[in-house]
Protein backbone atom coordinates (compact mmCIF):
# COMPACT_ATOMS: atom_id res chain seq x y z
CA UNK A 1 0.00 0.00 0.00
CA UNK A 2 1.29 3.37 -0.90
CA UNK A 3 2.01 5.63 2.07
CA UNK A 4 -0.40 7.73 3.05
CA UNK A 5 -3.02 6.07 1.11
CA UNK A 6 -6.08 4.57 3.13
CA UNK A 7 -7.07 0.81 2.54
CA UNK A 8 -10.12 -0.24 0.75
CA UNK A 9 -12.08 -2.74 2.88
CA UNK A 10 -13.47 -6.12 1.18
CA UNK A 11 -16.29 -7.65 3.01
CA UNK A 12 -15.87 -11.78 3.32
CA UNK A 13 -19.42 -12.13 1.62
CA UNK A 14 -20.83 -15.27 2.19
CA UNK A 15 -18.92 -17.98 3.66
CA UNK A 16 -20.49 -21.12 1.56
CA UNK A 17 -20.63 -18.99 -1.76
CA UNK A 18 -17.53 -17.73 -4.63
CA UNK A 19 -16.92 -14.84 -2.16
CA UNK A 20 -13.98 -15.93 -0.10
CA UNK A 21 -12.43 -17.71 -3.29
CA UNK A 22 -12.45 -14.73 -6.08
CA UNK A 23 -10.69 -12.47 -2.79
CA UNK A 24 -8.10 -15.14 -2.50
CA UNK A 25 -7.44 -14.76 -6.33
CA UNK A 26 -7.47 -11.43 -6.42
CA UNK A 27 -4.75 -11.37 -3.79
CA UNK A 28 -3.28 -13.98 -5.25
CA UNK A 29 -2.84 -12.04 -8.53
CA UNK A 30 -1.68 -8.86 -7.35
CA UNK A 31 -5.09 -7.17 -7.97
CA UNK A 32 -5.54 -6.74 -4.41
CA UNK A 33 -2.82 -3.84 -3.48
CA UNK A 34 -3.98 -1.43 -0.92
CA UNK A 35 -7.31 -3.92 0.50
CA UNK A 36 -7.78 -5.61 3.57
CA UNK A 37 -10.51 -8.32 3.66
CA UNK A 38 -13.26 -8.16 6.48
CA UNK A 39 -13.70 -11.83 7.99
CA UNK A 40 -12.92 -14.41 8.90
CA UNK A 41 -8.49 -15.69 9.08
CA UNK A 42 -9.28 -19.34 9.15
CA UNK A 43 -12.39 -19.32 5.72
CA UNK A 44 -9.52 -17.06 4.10
CA UNK A 45 -6.77 -19.54 4.65
CA UNK A 46 -9.26 -22.16 3.20
CA UNK A 47 -9.92 -20.01 -0.02
CA UNK A 48 -6.02 -19.60 -0.41
CA UNK A 49 -5.62 -23.38 -0.55
CA UNK A 50 -8.61 -23.90 -2.75
CA UNK A 51 -7.58 -21.67 -5.32
CA UNK A 52 -3.77 -23.23 -5.47
CA UNK A 53 -2.43 -19.88 -3.94
CA UNK A 54 1.07 -20.40 -2.00
CA UNK A 55 0.45 -17.28 -0.43
CA UNK A 56 -0.14 -16.14 3.44
CA UNK A 57 -2.92 -14.84 5.20
CA UNK A 58 -1.92 -12.01 7.41
CA UNK A 59 -3.96 -11.14 10.55
CA UNK A 60 -4.21 -7.19 11.26
CA UNK A 61 -5.43 -5.58 14.98
CA UNK A 62 -6.06 -2.33 12.65
CA UNK A 63 -6.14 -1.12 8.98
CA UNK A 64 -3.12 0.97 9.82
CA UNK A 65 -0.74 -2.59 10.03
CA UNK A 66 -1.56 -3.32 6.42
CA UNK A 67 1.54 -1.44 5.16
CA UNK A 68 3.48 -4.03 7.20
CA UNK A 69 1.82 -7.27 4.86
CA UNK A 70 4.10 -8.88 2.15
CA UNK A 71 2.70 -8.47 -1.31
CA UNK A 72 0.05 -10.34 -2.38
CA UNK A 73 -0.40 -11.84 1.57
CA UNK A 74 -4.03 -11.70 1.97
CA UNK A 75 -4.35 -9.39 4.64
CA UNK A 76 -7.57 -10.16 7.21
CA UNK A 77 -8.67 -7.80 9.87
CA UNK A 78 -11.02 -10.44 11.90
CA UNK A 79 -14.54 -9.31 12.68
CA UNK A 80 -15.55 -9.66 16.36
CA UNK A 81 -18.72 -11.46 17.29
CA UNK A 82 -18.64 -14.06 14.04
CA UNK A 83 -20.34 -17.24 14.26
CA UNK A 84 -18.04 -20.49 15.03
CA UNK A 85 -17.18 -22.89 12.66
CA UNK A 86 -17.51 -21.01 9.30
CA UNK A 87 -14.28 -22.70 7.76
CA UNK A 88 -15.82 -25.74 8.68
CA UNK A 89 -19.50 -25.45 6.50
CA UNK A 90 -20.25 -26.62 3.58
CA UNK A 91 -19.91 -25.11 0.29
CA UNK A 92 -22.84 -24.74 -1.88
CA UNK A 93 -25.99 -23.82 0.32
CA UNK A 94 -28.01 -21.95 2.08
CA UNK A 95 -26.39 -21.42 6.19
CA UNK A 96 -27.96 -18.97 8.93
CA UNK A 97 -24.73 -18.83 10.22
CA UNK A 98 -22.88 -17.94 7.12
CA UNK A 99 -25.85 -15.08 6.86
CA UNK A 100 -25.14 -13.60 10.09
CA UNK A 101 -21.06 -13.59 9.09
CA UNK A 102 -22.09 -11.67 6.13
CA UNK A 103 -24.20 -9.40 7.58
CA UNK A 104 -21.70 -8.72 10.92
CA UNK A 105 -18.62 -8.08 8.34
CA UNK A 106 -20.88 -5.41 6.35
CA UNK A 107 -21.60 -3.63 9.83
CA UNK A 108 -17.87 -3.35 10.76
CA UNK A 109 -17.23 -2.22 7.41
CA UNK A 110 -19.74 0.14 7.61
CA UNK A 111 -18.11 1.68 10.88
CA UNK A 112 -14.36 1.84 9.42
CA UNK A 113 -16.24 3.42 6.82
CA UNK A 114 -17.97 6.41 8.67
CA UNK A 115 -15.18 6.57 10.73
CA UNK A 116 -12.27 7.40 8.50
CA UNK A 117 -10.36 4.34 8.60
CA UNK A 118 -11.13 3.17 5.40
CA UNK A 119 -11.23 4.81 1.96
CA UNK A 120 -14.11 2.80 0.83
CA UNK A 121 -15.96 -0.63 0.91
CA UNK A 122 -15.85 -3.68 -2.03
CA UNK A 123 -18.91 -6.02 -1.04
CA UNK A 124 -18.24 -9.84 -1.92
CA UNK A 125 -21.78 -11.73 -2.52
CA UNK A 126 -24.21 -12.18 -0.17
CA UNK A 127 -27.25 -14.64 -0.25
CA UNK A 128 -30.44 -13.17 0.70
CA UNK A 129 -31.75 -16.24 2.13
CA UNK A 130 -28.93 -16.84 4.53
CA UNK A 131 -29.40 -13.46 5.67
CA UNK A 132 -33.25 -14.21 6.59
CA UNK A 133 -32.06 -17.75 8.25
CA UNK A 134 -29.91 -15.86 10.24
CA UNK A 135 -32.98 -12.76 11.31
CA UNK A 136 -31.56 -9.88 9.33
CA UNK A 137 -34.37 -7.83 8.17
CA UNK A 138 -33.02 -6.86 5.40
CA UNK A 139 -33.21 -7.88 1.18
CA UNK A 140 -30.11 -7.14 0.10
CA UNK A 141 -26.71 -5.16 0.82
CA UNK A 142 -28.31 -1.77 -0.96
CA UNK A 143 -31.13 -1.62 2.06
CA UNK A 144 -28.91 -2.81 4.89
CA UNK A 145 -26.04 0.16 3.95
CA UNK A 146 -28.65 2.65 3.44
CA UNK A 147 -29.89 1.65 7.29
CA UNK A 148 -26.36 1.43 8.64
CA UNK A 149 -25.40 4.57 7.11
CA UNK A 150 -28.05 6.14 8.43
CA UNK A 151 -27.63 9.69 10.54
CA UNK A 152 -30.01 10.52 13.27
CA UNK A 153 -32.23 8.02 12.29
CA UNK A 154 -33.13 8.68 8.97
CA UNK A 155 -31.95 6.91 5.97
CA UNK A 156 -30.33 8.76 3.25
CA UNK A 157 -31.94 8.24 -0.16
CA UNK A 158 -29.56 5.92 -2.41
CA UNK A 159 -29.94 4.25 -5.34
CA UNK A 160 -28.12 1.22 -6.97
CA UNK A 161 -25.74 1.54 -10.22
CA UNK A 162 -25.00 -1.50 -12.36
CA UNK A 163 -21.60 -0.22 -14.78
CA UNK A 164 -19.73 -1.91 -17.65
CA UNK A 165 -17.07 -0.70 -20.03
CA UNK A 166 -20.04 0.32 -22.33
CA UNK A 167 -23.70 1.33 -20.23
CA UNK A 168 -24.49 2.64 -16.99
CA UNK A 169 -27.97 2.25 -15.40
CA UNK A 170 -29.55 3.61 -12.12
CA UNK A 171 -32.49 1.92 -10.41
CA UNK A 172 -35.49 4.10 -9.29
CA UNK A 173 -36.56 0.28 -7.61
CA UNK A 174 -34.82 -2.48 -6.83
CA UNK A 175 -35.95 -5.63 -4.72
CA UNK A 176 -39.37 -5.85 -4.53
CA UNK A 177 -41.80 -8.11 -6.71
CA UNK A 178 -42.49 -6.44 -10.10
CA UNK A 179 -46.45 -5.77 -9.04
CA UNK A 180 -45.29 -3.17 -5.91
CA UNK A 181 -42.53 -1.86 -8.41
CA UNK A 182 -44.79 -0.45 -10.44
CA UNK A 183 -46.47 1.04 -7.40
CA UNK A 184 -43.39 2.40 -6.06
CA UNK A 185 -42.83 4.57 -9.59
CA UNK A 186 -43.78 7.81 -8.54
CA UNK A 187 -42.99 11.37 -9.56
CA UNK A 188 -40.22 12.41 -6.02
CA UNK A 189 -38.98 8.86 -6.64
CA UNK A 190 -37.91 9.69 -9.97
CA UNK A 191 -36.59 12.88 -9.92
CA UNK A 192 -34.46 11.71 -7.20
CA UNK A 193 -33.17 8.85 -8.83
CA UNK A 194 -32.54 11.43 -11.86
CA UNK A 195 -30.96 13.74 -9.06
CA UNK A 196 -28.76 11.34 -7.68
CA UNK A 197 -27.39 10.20 -10.96
CA UNK A 198 -26.40 13.64 -12.08
CA UNK A 199 -24.50 14.26 -8.59
CA UNK A 200 -23.12 11.34 -8.62
CA UNK A 201 -21.38 11.92 -11.59
CA UNK A 202 -19.23 14.40 -10.43
CA UNK A 203 -17.02 11.63 -8.75
CA UNK A 204 -16.26 10.35 -12.14
CA UNK A 205 -15.58 13.14 -13.79
CA UNK A 206 -18.66 14.22 -15.47
CA UNK A 207 -20.27 17.71 -14.14
CA UNK A 208 -23.02 16.87 -16.76
CA UNK A 209 -23.66 13.80 -17.73
CA UNK A 210 -26.38 12.86 -20.69
CA UNK A 211 -29.42 11.30 -18.63
CA UNK A 212 -31.70 9.11 -21.02
CA UNK A 213 -34.70 8.10 -18.66
CA UNK A 214 -36.35 5.09 -19.55
CA UNK A 215 -40.35 4.26 -19.69
CA UNK A 216 -42.23 1.92 -17.60
CA UNK A 217 -44.48 0.70 -20.41
CA UNK A 218 -43.67 -1.22 -23.54
CA UNK A 219 -43.21 1.47 -25.96
CA UNK A 220 -43.24 3.77 -23.10
CA UNK A 221 -46.77 3.71 -22.78
CA UNK A 222 -47.57 4.84 -27.12
CA UNK A 223 -49.11 7.80 -26.06
CA UNK A 224 -51.14 6.42 -23.19
CA UNK A 225 -52.52 3.25 -24.77
CA UNK A 226 -50.48 1.07 -22.99
CA UNK A 227 -49.98 3.05 -19.57
CA UNK A 228 -50.22 6.12 -18.68
CA UNK A 229 -47.57 6.19 -16.07
CA UNK A 230 -44.64 7.97 -18.53
CA UNK A 231 -47.55 10.93 -18.91
CA UNK A 232 -48.41 11.62 -15.24
CA UNK A 233 -45.12 10.80 -13.91
CA UNK A 234 -42.02 10.25 -16.05
CA UNK A 235 -42.61 12.97 -18.33
CA UNK A 236 -43.01 15.62 -15.51
CA UNK A 237 -39.87 14.07 -13.51
CA UNK A 238 -37.53 14.46 -16.45
CA UNK A 239 -39.48 17.85 -17.07
CA UNK A 240 -38.34 19.00 -13.43
CA UNK A 241 -35.14 17.60 -13.55
CA UNK A 242 -34.01 19.92 -16.48
CA UNK A 243 -35.80 23.22 -14.95
CA UNK A 244 -32.92 22.43 -12.44
CA UNK A 245 -30.44 22.30 -14.94
CA UNK A 246 -30.04 18.76 -15.28
CA UNK A 247 -29.60 17.02 -19.17
CA UNK A 248 -32.56 14.35 -18.84
CA UNK A 249 -34.70 13.21 -21.55
CA UNK A 250 -37.38 10.79 -22.19
CA UNK A 251 -39.12 8.76 -21.12
CA UNK A 252 -37.80 6.47 -24.19
CA UNK A 253 -39.21 3.22 -25.01
CA UNK A 254 -37.22 0.74 -22.62
CA UNK A 255 -36.85 -2.11 -25.16
CA UNK A 256 -34.12 0.40 -27.01
CA UNK A 257 -32.62 3.24 -24.64
CA UNK A 258 -30.31 0.98 -23.92
CA UNK A 259 -29.01 0.16 -27.52
CA UNK A 260 -29.08 3.96 -27.94
CA UNK A 261 -26.63 4.93 -24.37
CA UNK A 262 -24.28 1.93 -25.33
CA UNK A 263 -21.12 3.20 -25.25
CA UNK A 264 -18.66 1.00 -27.78
CA UNK A 265 -16.66 3.44 -29.91
CA UNK A 266 -15.46 4.02 -32.25
CA UNK A 267 -18.74 2.03 -34.11
CA UNK A 268 -20.80 2.92 -31.45
CA UNK A 269 -20.28 5.62 -29.34
CA UNK A 270 -23.10 6.19 -26.60
CA UNK A 271 -25.65 8.44 -26.81
CA UNK A 272 -26.15 9.07 -23.28
CA UNK A 273 -24.09 8.11 -19.61
CA UNK A 274 -26.21 7.12 -18.10
CA UNK A 275 -30.08 5.07 -18.47
CA UNK A 276 -32.23 6.05 -15.13
CA UNK A 277 -34.47 2.75 -15.48
CA UNK A 278 -37.64 2.32 -13.58
CA UNK A 279 -37.21 -1.49 -12.20
CA UNK A 280 -34.41 -3.79 -11.48
CA UNK A 281 -34.65 -5.86 -14.53
CA UNK A 282 -35.14 -3.63 -17.16
CA UNK A 283 -31.85 -1.93 -15.62
CA UNK A 284 -30.00 -4.80 -14.86
CA UNK A 285 -30.36 -7.52 -17.69
CA UNK A 286 -28.51 -5.23 -20.86
CA UNK A 287 -25.81 -4.79 -18.40
CA UNK A 288 -25.48 -8.12 -17.50
CA UNK A 289 -25.92 -9.67 -20.86
CA UNK A 290 -23.35 -7.37 -22.28
CA UNK A 291 -20.82 -9.37 -19.82
CA UNK A 292 -21.31 -10.35 -15.74
CA UNK A 293 -17.40 -10.64 -15.67
CA UNK A 294 -16.38 -7.04 -15.82
CA UNK A 295 -20.18 -5.41 -14.40
CA UNK A 296 -19.51 -3.37 -11.23
CA UNK A 297 -22.62 -2.35 -8.61
CA UNK A 298 -22.44 1.02 -7.00
CA UNK A 299 -24.70 2.02 -4.22
CA UNK A 300 -25.14 5.83 -4.99
CA UNK A 301 -25.84 8.76 -2.35
CA UNK A 302 -24.20 6.93 0.58
CA UNK A 303 -21.91 9.01 2.45
CA UNK A 304 -18.96 6.24 1.44
CA UNK A 305 -17.59 3.95 -1.50
CA UNK A 306 -19.36 1.20 -1.74
CA UNK A 307 -18.80 -1.10 -5.37
CA UNK A 308 -19.14 -4.81 -5.47
CA UNK A 309 -19.32 -7.16 -8.49
CA UNK A 310 -22.37 -7.87 -10.56
CA UNK A 311 -23.28 -11.48 -9.89
CA UNK A 312 -23.73 -13.57 -6.66
CA UNK A 313 -22.95 -16.44 -4.08
CA UNK A 314 -22.78 -19.19 -7.12
CA UNK A 315 -23.44 -21.56 -4.73
CA UNK A 316 -23.26 -24.17 -8.16
CA UNK A 317 -19.69 -23.79 -8.34
CA UNK A 318 -19.03 -22.33 -4.89
CA UNK A 319 -15.88 -24.53 -3.18
CA UNK A 320 -14.52 -25.93 -6.73
CA UNK A 321 -11.78 -23.35 -7.27
CA UNK A 322 -13.54 -22.36 -10.57
CA UNK A 323 -15.39 -18.77 -9.97
CA UNK A 324 -13.80 -16.00 -12.15
CA UNK A 325 -12.41 -12.73 -10.41
CA UNK A 326 -12.82 -10.36 -12.91
CA UNK A 327 -15.86 -8.23 -11.57
CA UNK A 328 -14.32 -7.83 -8.04
CA UNK A 329 -11.42 -6.62 -9.58
CA UNK A 330 -13.50 -4.22 -11.55
CA UNK A 331 -15.50 -2.98 -8.56
CA UNK A 332 -11.82 -2.67 -6.46
CA UNK A 333 -10.47 -0.58 -9.48
CA UNK A 334 -14.23 1.20 -9.35
CA UNK A 335 -13.46 2.32 -5.68
CA UNK A 336 -10.22 3.05 -6.14
CA UNK A 337 -11.05 6.01 -7.85
CA UNK A 338 -14.46 7.32 -6.75
CA UNK A 339 -12.73 6.93 -3.61
CA UNK A 340 -10.05 9.51 -4.69
CA UNK A 341 -6.90 6.26 -4.03
CA UNK A 342 -6.09 6.50 -7.74
CA UNK A 343 -5.26 8.37 -10.72
CA UNK A 344 -8.47 9.63 -13.08
CA UNK A 345 -10.12 7.22 -15.13
CA UNK A 346 -12.24 4.34 -14.48
CA UNK A 347 -10.37 1.67 -16.19
CA UNK A 348 -12.78 -0.93 -14.81
CA UNK A 349 -16.32 0.81 -16.17
CA UNK A 350 -15.38 4.14 -18.24
CA UNK A 351 -17.66 6.81 -18.70
CA UNK A 352 -18.85 7.41 -22.02
CA UNK A 353 -17.11 10.66 -22.94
Amino acid sequence: MSAGRLPLAITMGDACGIGPEIIAKLFRDGAADGCLVLGDAGVMRAAARLVGALQAVAVLESPQDLGGVPPRAIAVLPVRGLPEGLAQLPTGGVEARAGAAAARCIEQAVTLARSGAVAGIVTAPIHKEALAAAGIGYPGHTEMLQALAASGGTPAPVRMMLANDELRTVLVTIHQSLRSAVDAVTFEAVLETIRIAHAAAARWGQPRPRIAVAGLNPHAGEGGLFGDEEIRIIAPAVAAARAEGIDARGPFAPDTVFMRARHAPPAHPGEFDLVVAMTHDHGLIPVKYLGVEQGVNVTLGLPFVRTSPDHGTAFDIAGRGVADASSLAAAVRMARVLAGAAAPGLSAASPAP
